[in-house]
């Protein structure tokens, strides 16, 4: 702030790098159902794709961690939590996707910005305004309309994929809250921390289905890791960096742009089709999504 005048290219640089790194990660997430779904054809069930493909990141994951080990005292309890929320946030995410409609999962996961404005308030002492309730309301009134099936007699007796997709979508806010909230530790450390605790929770639900491996193609299998090591490094630095430089409500919403692109390529890709009702509930979902930021911005 001393000399904006005299530095306006480094600060509109610094300003869109976040931008623009949240975009990357958005639009790649947003294609991350394509190779799950092929992984799966070639006989990888959702929690061993997720567990080899995040194995892949040890490599880089242990090179991060190299001298860093002292950091984890300095927030043990902050980074257990990120660890068990961003575990929770990838495995969710990715047996959703191959479980359910593509668009409607994505839909209910970016609920996120409203766990995240109410997250920010009370985990990081974001303002928040009097008008929250009623996006709340506008946003869990589009969930209810996406959720509902009038032939069960009951509007929560939904498809297991969605369940999935919502919890993920508060994980994901809840992991971007621990990011911020860990600042004490570097950025190494947290992204290391975040990649451990999905082998882990994949792990831990692998023992305890005891979901054998099958007979997977060698392809599959030499495959998972390779994306492991090349597209989730990417995403997660991406978010990461993005989260840790903006505000959190501002960051869950440019990262709706993940709608756009599951949207897109699923038509693309698949012959998958979404209701006129999950239109409607999904429009109010982003509707709450955009009016959560801007509120905030007021």
């Amino acid at each position: 702030m001393q000399s904006i005048k005299q530095s306006s290219k480094p600060a509109n640089l610094s300003t869109l790098t976040p931008v623009f790194s949240l975009l990357l990660s958005a639009t790649l997430w947003g294609l991350f159902w394509y190779p799950l779904r092929l992984l799966e054809q070639a006989g990888l069930s959702g929690l061993w794709s997720t567990l080899l493909i995040y194995t892949g990141t040890l490599p880089l994951l242990l090179y991060l961690l190299r001298g860093r080990y002292h950091e984890f005292s300095q927030a043990p309890w902050l980074l257990a939590g990120l660890a068990l929320a961003s575990g929770w946030c990838n495995v969710a995410f990715v047996l959703a996707v191959l479980d359910g409609n593509i668009v409607r999962v994505l839909l209910l996961f970016y609920l996120s910005p409203v766990w995240a404005t109410l997250i920010g308030w009370w985990f990081l002492g974001e303002k928040i305004h009097r008008s929250t309730l009623l996006v709340l309301m506008v946003a869990l009134s589009g969930a209810v309309i996406m959720l509902w099936h009038p032939q069960m007699g009951m509007p929560f007796k939904s498809e297991a994929a969605d369940w999935l997709a919502l919890s993920s979508g508060f994980s994901f806010a809840l992991t971007n809250a621990l990011v911020r909230k860990a600042q004490t530790t570097s950025l190494q450390i947290r992204t290391a921390t975040s990649w451990l605790g999905v082998m882990l929770v994949a792990l831990l639900l692998l023992l305890v289905s005891a979901s054998p491996l099958g007979q997977p193609s060698l392809m599959a299998l030499l495959a998972a890791p390779i994306i492991g090591l090349l597209g989730i490094t990417i995403m997660t630095f991406s978010v990461i960096y993005g989260v840790s430089h903006m505000p959190l409500h501002r960051s869950a919403i440019i990262l709706l742009f993940e709608i756009i692109v599951g949207a897109i390529s699923s038509q693309l890709l698949t012959r998958e089709v979404i209701s006129l009702q999950e239109w409607i509930g999904g429009a109010l979902v982003m509707l709450a999504a955009v009016l959560s930021a801007k509120k905030q911005t007021e």
